[in-house]
């Protein structure tokens, strides 16, 4: 049985996200909660998502993240050197774009060294936190495949995103 393991963005995600919706799907999708979600440090992010996929093996584990929690997963892969079954990646927030403003700590600079497992990056043409050549920039050099979802924002519920099939469906890839 796969595990999935949910790694939220900052803030986390909230009842409505579709990171909520999966979670709520099965109870083989977990998430990995953070002690601190909006002046988070990469470091205790990086070591919380190490925990967590301690607990199983790591080729029956799948790592789902969200905006910030991309960059983690990113972090924790280069880190760790770890593999496990592969991650979905779904708009890896551009925290190196003078946008993003938020306090968040160790983050930068983006990991840019392959993925040593299957990643697949989800971004849309108008996301505010990430641009569609960014993603693609992190995609090709994670190794990943990339799925352009179109007009999509911020893939959060904020645009729309609460019950999320297509992104279940899109999960099956890693069976």
């Amino acid at each position: 049985m796969t595990n999935y393991l949910i790694i939220p963005g900052l803030g986390n995600s909230g009842p409505e996200h579709w990171q909520t919706y999966f979670e709520h799907t099965a109870n083989n999708f977990i998430r990995i909660n953070q002690e601190e979600w909006d002046e988070p440090s990469c470091k205790e992010w990086v070591e919380n998502i190490d925990k967590s996929i301690s607990l199983y093996d790591p080729s029956t584990v799948v790592l789902i993240g969200h905006s910030l929690g991309c960059t983690t997963i990113a972090h924790w892969a280069q880190q760790s050197g770890k593999k496990i079954k592969g991650a979905l990646l779904v708009a890896p927030s551009d925290i190196e774009n003078p946008v993003y403003t938020f306090p968040a700590t160790g983050f930068a600079p983006i990991p840019i060294q392959e993925i040593n497992f299957p990643t697949i990056v989800v971004a849309s043409t108008n996301d505010p936190w990430v641009s569609l050549a960014r993603a693609t920039f992190f995609a090709q050099n994670w190794g990943s495949k990339l799925i352009n979802i179109g007009e999509a924002g911020h893939i959060n519920s904020d645009s729309g995103f609460g019950k999320w099939d297509e992104g279940l469906q899109i999960l099956k890839a890693f069976d």
